[in-house]
């Protein structure tokens, strides 16, 4: 739902520290102040393992057969997701057989290393249980045709951000231009506000916050010279560092999804901002108010000098 924001000082304050994201980093999540409870986890994060991994698994105990498609990498570690949506964290050892199935009729078979373990490929693990550390890989099977594809993919994207790299130079200097037509940041007119709310300790987005977050990019879109501030908030629940934390990782998630999922430009984003729990919407008292106050606020502002225009 779209409303008008209720405190606009608070906004223009806001604005007046944000500085526009560069254009290389502003698709990225934000950096975390420091270590994040595991309340405040989310399956998009690897978990670190310590210790070395062993290379002789042949002693282990037999763990389960994960069949799924790789949704993130780390050094030696990769998570798979399956059909179901589980997500299981699984680390690649120097013993792990590796293997890509194809060929005529689909039995030849070749030994891959583990670089060829790409973001998207469909797999099939068979692992075993490494202490209370988790799980590590004994074999991991693939088909060529996928890793054709997925290759393909990762290779494609290279090429289109080079092929984009002018348009992305482009933007910079027609951001550097807005900059300096606005003139006192601070005067900026409030256009709107939409809200996105989140549960206990987390900063995934919901169905209905996917929706609302495009919903607000196209109502920005249709405003000449509009530029988006995100800014994210906690309940009272748990210390001030853990809520800033959390505040700023809710904030990142936002920006990611506008940008990738709502195509609004990274040029026309202020800095996003996590408040912690400042700036309450409702009462911290009661379980009604909490969910009220663990939100996103992605405000529309336009510079009072080119509104207009």
């Amino acid at each position: 739902m779209t409303t008008i924001s209720k405190k606009p000082k608070t906004l223009v304050w806001l604005a007046a520290l944000s500085l526009p994201l560069s254009a290389s980093l502003s698709a990225q999540e934000l950096r975390p102040v420091g270590e994040a409870q595991a309340e405040a986890e989310e399956a998009e994060v690897l978990t670190i393992v310590e210790g070395t991994v062993p290379r002789d698994l042949s002693d282990m105990p037999e763990g389960p057969e994960v069949e799924g498609f790789i949704s993130a990498r780390s050094g030696n570690r990769m998570q798979v997701t399956t059909l179901g949506g589980q997500n299981t964290l699984i680390v690649i050892s120097e013993g792990t057989e590796i293997r890509a199935k194809g060929g005529f009729l689909g039995l030849g078979s070749k030994e891959l290393t583990a670089a060829s373990l790409l973001n998207g490929l469909p797999v099939t693990v068979k692992t075993v249980q490494w202490g209370n550390r988790g799980l590590i890989a004994t074999d991991v099977r693939l088909k060529d045709d996928d890793l054709e594809t997925a290759a393909m993919i990762r290779n494609g994207t290279s090429q289109q951000f080079a092929a984009q790299r002018e348009d992305i130079d482009a933007n910079a200097a027609l951001a550097e231009s807005l900059r300096g037509r606005m003139g006192d940041i601070d005067k900026y007119n409030i256009k709107g506000s939409t809200n996105v709310f989140f549960d206990t300790g987390k900063y995934n987005l919901s169905a209905e916050a996917r929706q609302d977050l495009c919903a607000a990019a196209d109502e920005a879109n249709a405003m000449d010279n509009a530029l988006l501030l995100v800014v994210g908030y906690t309940d009272s629940t748990g210390s001030y560092e853990i809520n800033q934390e959390l505040s700023e990782r809710r904030a990142g998630r936002v920006v990611n999804f506008l940008q990738q999922e709502c195509g609004w430009q990274p040029w026309r984003m202020l800095s996003p901002t996590g408040m912690a729990a400042s700036d309450p919407l409702a009462d911290n008292s009661t379980p009604e108010g909490k969910a009220q106050n663990r939100r996103v606020s992605v405000n529309i502002l336009v510079s009072k000098s080119v509104d207009g225009m």
